[in-house]
Order: structure tokens, then sequence, then C-alpha cells
């Protein structure tokens, strides 16, 4: 164990993974609920999801989709038209059987009333907006449909890890319905390449854009695409997922038009989604031994002034003061909303509330007492420098230089993720080497690893079963910017015409 003294125990280099969950316990994010397998998101956590939701609604109009919702039931009529989807998800289903609750001899409440047919816990939605496409849709003049959801969806999981992987979480599901196969492939990157936008000018995260494999795509589509981002632990997360889905829905949902020419067509549809599992990828990638640090455009709160009072007689001109200052900064718009500013005024010791802060990772802190306010230097400490580190201000500089000063920790923890990525991603060409690469060095550190593996394959499906065998590897996407390169299979020594990125992930 180290002797360096961390908010946070155990360290990343110790246990990254029971750091991850620490990390989320120390910052209030989220808990494990009574319901096994689901969250509680706290109100911090959930200031974060609100602002991920703010931004991208936005994104997703600027791009002409509206918001509806529909129903968290599906009937498994409805989910068994494709059978491709509804096979990928089978295993995932809950499933309700009853419609009402009753005593029994015992006086204990037991499920009575059967349905007639079974209702599914929305899994993901794409047979259900089928049916509501299928019904609005008669005429090219009615495409294209461009809808999203904003809901919560169940997928059975046993083994469940906050944020990355629960029961029951948080997302947007976007569908869309066109008249040609050229509108539907452009709808389905256009918004892979929101999501790639979003993530990296917001959560100051760099994906990697690409095409998942046959083996590995959304059941029933006809292509999915994704973006993949390396973790500090080397492992790879999925931070979203765009669908191109051919005609295939719409010929299970009967989804027809008139074309121009009056004849009956197919509408080509797609769907994509992003969830709270990007919080996830957030605490990951930019978290450190004291706790989390959130980017500030995405941030909880901006900046939180902690009234330094020794003295009873010092309280109302120290609380004055910041309160003052909190009203001139929140004055003040950062990304289209004005600087969310808390003063803290608990009862507590200082030192306490500055590691309380310190771990919930909030962008800047401010401790104020009066000696700054006679002086006119306010110590300004930022979460993406060690603690201590401060930088004195007057209070004119920080009110006219806050918005650089959030700014430049933005770029800062976009250029660092970046670059650690980068530093982890290497070209490979034997198979020993590969081997060797996702073999962990350090027994007392079994999870880490070499990173990515930029390397060629045949295209062979049994290659992604041998690795994921052997190594726990998967082949994570063909990055859309891969240039075509002649090469052998890093398994088979097959004829290979590209590259594609190998990793372990979550």
């Amino acid at each position: 164990m180290s002797d360096v003294k961390t908010a946070i125990k155990p360290t990343r280099a110790e246990n990254y993974a029971e750091w991850y969950q620490e990390v989320i316990k120390a910052a209030k994010l989220a808990k494990h609920s009574p319901v096994r397998g689901c969250m509680v998101i706290e109100p911090w956590g959930y200031a974060i999801w609100e602002n991920m939701q703010r931004v991208l609604d936005g994104m997703f109009k600027a791009t002409g989709h509206q918001n509806a919702y529909f129903p968290l039931f599906i009937p498994l009529s409805y989910l068994q038209k494709e059978a491709e989807h509804v096979e990928g998800f089978a295993t995932e289903c809950a499933i309700v059987t009853h419609h009402r609750l009753e005593k029994n001899k015992e006086g204990q409440l037991v499920p009575a009333g059967p349905l007639e047919e079974p209702l599914i816990v929305r899994p993901t939605s794409e047979m259900l907006i089928g049916e509501y496409f299928a019904e609005e849709i008669k005429s090219y003049r009615d495409l294209p449909i461009l809808l999203n959801q904003w809901a919560n969806v169940v997928r059975w999981e046993m083994r469940t890890r906050l944020f990355l992987r629960t029961t029951e979480f948080l997302w947007q599901e976007g569908h869309t319905a066109h008249a040609t196969e050229a509108e539907a492939r452009e709808e389905t990157h256009r918004m892979l390449h929101v999501y790639e936008e979003f993530a990296r000018k917001f959560m100051a995260i760099p994906f990697i854009m690409g095409e998942k494999t046959p083996g590995e795509r959304f059941p029933g589509a006809v292509a999915t695409y994704c973006i993949e981002g390396m973790m500090q632990d080397r492992k790879a997360l999925q931070g979203g997922t765009s669908h191109f889905l051919g005609q295939k829905f719409a010929k299970a949902a009967g989804i027809k038009f008139n074309d121009v020419d009056g004849k009956e067509s197919l509408a080509w549809t797609t769907s994509w989604g992003m969830t709270t599992r990007l919080i996830g990828a957030m605490i990951m990638i930019h978290g450190d031994d004291d706790g989390l640090v959130m980017p500030p455009r995405i941030a909880s709160a901006h900046i939180v002034l902690i009234p330094i009072i020794h003295k009873e007689e010092t309280k109302q001109e120290v609380l004055g003061y910041c309160h003052g200052l909190a009203g001139e900064l929140r004055h003040i718009m950062y990304e289209g909303k004005a600087l969310n500013v808390i003063v803290d005024e608990r009862d507590m010791r200082g030192g306490d509330k500055t590691w309380n802060w310190v771990k919930r990772g909030i962008p800047m802190r401010i401790e104020i007492g009066p000696r700054d306010i006679a002086s006119d230097s306010l110590g300004i400490a930022r979460r993406d420098r060690p603690h201590r580190d401060l930088n004195k201000q007057t209070r004119q500089e920080l009110l006219t230089s806050v918005i650089d000063q959030l700014e430049e920790m933005q770029t800062g923890l976009y250029e660092k993720a970046l670059a650690f990525r980068n530093s982890h991603i290497h070209k490979i060409d034997s198979k020993e080497a590969f081997y060797a690469f996702f073999t962990p060095k350090n027994k007392e550190n079994p999870e880490i690893h070499g990173g990515f593996a930029y390397s060629h394959w045949c295209g062979d499906p049994e290659v992604e079963a041998i690795v994921k065998k052997d190594l726990n590897v998967t082949i994570r996407c063909i990055p859309l910017d891969s240039p075509l390169e002649e090469g052998k299979c890093i398994i088979t020594g097959k004829k290979s015409k590209q590259r594609v990125i190998f990793a372990k992930s979550y």
C-alpha cells in the first residue's frame, strides 16, 4: 500500500475497480438501492445527468429531432416480430405476467389476475415505435420522422456496477424513418458524430468512432457504429451507439409509404442511444486518487465558496462577502447558463469541508477569511491541480477571468485524457506480441495490461471467439478513420485489408 495520503483508498494503482466504487461513494453520486441490481442516483450525480440531457437535447433539436414518449411496457407479440432482435434481448428481458396483487390465506400479498399476454419491461423501443411509424407514415411527404425519447430501460443483469451496468438505467433513444437508404445511412453517421462531439466538447472524453463487427452488432441491425473510449485501467468502454436498421424493422412492423411515383415502399430506419454509463466513463477517465474530477462544462456545480470563520465577530463580514461574491459570479453566463455557485455555510471544520469538495470534484474552490477580504487576495484552488496549489487573485481578477480559467481546465482535462489514450494504443503485428500485450505484467495488479491493440483482422468471426476465450479481449470497433492497409491477421495469418481496435472492455 502507498504511504502517500490520498482521499480515496484504495488508490487506482492498488485496486482500480474498488477505487471506482469508492469515488462514487465519496462524491455522493449514487448508491445501491434495495431493488437488486438497481441504483439510486443522488442529487450530485443526477445534476450531471441533467446537464447532459440539456446539452444533448439541444444538439438533437438542432438536427431536426423532436421529443416524444412511449410506454414502458411492450407486448411480447410486438417484440417477437423481428426474430433476430428478440433473440438478442431474450435473456435480458424482465416480464410482467400479472396485473394485480391479492392476499392469500396467510395474509401475504401474491400475484393474481394473469395477463392475457405477457408485457416486456422496455429493454429498447424499436418495435413499439415501429408500430407508431406504421400508423403515421402513409406517403413520402410524411418522411422523414425524427424522434427521440428520454426514458428508463430495464435489462436484467447478473453482475452490476454503478453507472456502468445496472438492471435499470436512464438513457435517450432516437428513432427515425426515411424514404431512402442514403438518408438513413446519413442519419446514422450524423448522430454518431453528435455523440462524439458532445463527449469531446462537454465531457472532455476522447472517443474513437468506429463500426462494430457483425458479431458485436445491435440485434437486428444492418450496421452498428459506436464511440469507444479508454479508461485509466486501459480497458475500453462503449460510450454510445448508432444503428442503421435498413428495412428489416420496417418489414416487421409494416412501415410502408407511397413514394413519389405512387409505388408502395418500405421505409428505412435508424436508432441510436446514449446512457448514464457515460457518467461512469467520466469518473474513470478524469478521476484521481483524491476522488471525482468533473469537466466544468458538465459539472454539477462550478464553484464553491468556503467561509473561514474563526471568531464569531467576523462571521457576518465573511458571510456577507461570500454571498456578495456569489451573486456577482452567478450573473456570469457559461455555456448558455449562469455559473452555479455554492456558499458552504455548514457548521464543520474548514479542513473537512475542503476534503469534502475535493472528493466531490467541484472545478473551483475558494476559501475566504477576514485576511483574504482585507488584502483583496483570494486563494483559488482548481480541481485539475494539487489541492494545496492556490492561485492568488483579486476579486476583480477572478470575476474577469473565471470563464477563461474554467475553459483552461476543460481543455486540459481533454488533452490529458487524449495523451493517455494515444500513449496506450499500439500497432501489434505478431500473435506472440499480441498475447504478451494483454497479459498483465504485475501480478498484484492483474487488470493492468497494455491498452488498445491496433492490429490486422481478416474478418473471420472465429478470431473474435479465440481472443475472447484466451484473453477476454474483443474487437471494440473498426475505426472510421482506419485506412485500407494490406496486412496479415494477428491470429490466423490470413490476408487483411485494415486494422481494428482490440481491447479488454467493460
